[in-house]
């Protein structure tokens, strides 16, 4: 009988593991140091404490669950995301609704999550400048970014309208709290737009990601880009000449979403609960100077006082920003990325 007991209850641990070793999320990401950042502190502990198996991609974004989504042919459970961007494919109906009954953001910044995304982390869209070029006296403006007669040399600039319009405005003299009024017109748009075509002579890249900016800054390809904080941070430390300033920065953050009809939603769900955790996201800045967006991460230890005045989302960083309108994203951002392109291929 004990026997018996014995061969029931391996058997019924045996299946158990079984059970968790089914469970699998492939996540894709944006690759680089950002990923190998998610993967050190939230995907790989994450996957060893539940079982379940992750499979990583990179991938270009939205448009790539558009096509996946459109053409039923959905593989992915989990996709990284610009916070804007999530705000339009989630009204364009690519995204599942996240379940935050299993999701728990109680401890969450009030404005880091929404019904398709659930914030990962925050960071901020700012000007870096090659020291190598300027010293310590690099840009402290978008107006000095965009100022070719004070700080000659040459620019790198996003290929698509996220990040892209904000800093024109402020350098053509909108104040930060008026940007997004401003922008809510196509004759905004245009303006915005017309500030970077006065500008498109001395910019020599048009970035595609956040890997490129920060191999621009290394290898002094450029004097001076816009980009993600923690991807200079990272060249900085691999060598880079490189130094930003947050003033006038973009605040905003990345966030975690689950195509429509993803293979695994279930799992997915829960996958996401458990990154959600301070325990996970308290580890993020060892890797890459990203702010938690669950504000307990700050309370457990792991960040020091003076790491989290690094961050972006520290209060006296984050005082000098401005944070980005999802709200104008959802409403504007395929109109403004169609006229943004159109201005790239002239």
């Amino acid at each position: 009988m004990n026997r018996t007991l014995g061969l029931t209850l391996a058997a019924s641990l045996l299946g158990t593991v079984a059970l968790a070793q089914d469970k699998t999320v492939t996540i894709a990401s944006w690759g680089g140091s950002y990923q190998e950042a998610q993967s050190k502190a939230l995907f790989e502990p994450a996957a060893a404490n539940t079982g379940i198996e992750v499979k990583q991609e990179t991938y270009g974004g939205m448009s790539d669950v558009r096509l996946q989504v459109s053409t039923g042919a959905v593989s992915l459970d989990i996709v990284a995301s610009g916070s804007g961007s999530a705000a339009r494919a989630g009204a364009e109906g690519l995204l599942e609704p996240l379940d935050y009954s299993v999701i728990d953001v109680s401890s969450f910044y009030p404005t880091l999550k929404s019904e398709y995304c659930v914030g990962g982390d925050v960071f901020s869209t700012v000007y870096a400048w090659n020291t190598a070029t300027y010293g310590d006296a690099g840009p402290q403006s978008w107006a000095d970014f965009f100022d070719t007669t004070k700080f000659p040399g040459k620019r790198a600039y996003r290929n698509k309208v996220a990040g892209a319009l904000e800093p024109a405005l402020m350098a053509d003299g909108v104040a930060p709290e008026d940007v997004y009024s401003v922008l809510d017109s196509e004759e905004g748009i245009e303006r915005a737009i017309d500030k970077i075509r006065e500008l498109k002579p001395n910019i020599d890249v048009f970035w595609s990601s956040g890997a490129q900016h920060a191999q621009l800054m290394k290898d002094g390809e450029v004097d001076m880009t816009t980009g993600w904080n923690g991807r200079f941070d990272n060249a900085a430390k691999d060598g880079g000449k490189v130094k930003y300033s947050f003033n006038q920065a973009l605040l905003d953050y990345d966030c975690f979403a689950i195509p429509k009809g993803a293979p695994n939603k279930d799992t997915a769900m829960e996958f996401l609960a458990e990154i959600s955790k301070a325990e996970y996201q308290d580890d993020l800045p060892k890797y890459i100077t990203y702010g938690p967006t669950n504000k307990a991460a700050y309370s457990t230890g792991e960040i020091s006082a003076e790491v989290a005045a690094g961050l972006p989302s520290s209060p006296e960083n984050a005082a000098m920003q401005l944070p980005v309108s999802l709200e104008w994203y959802a409403k504007w951002e395929t109109i403004a990325d169609e006229m943004y392109q159109e201005m790239l291929t002239e």
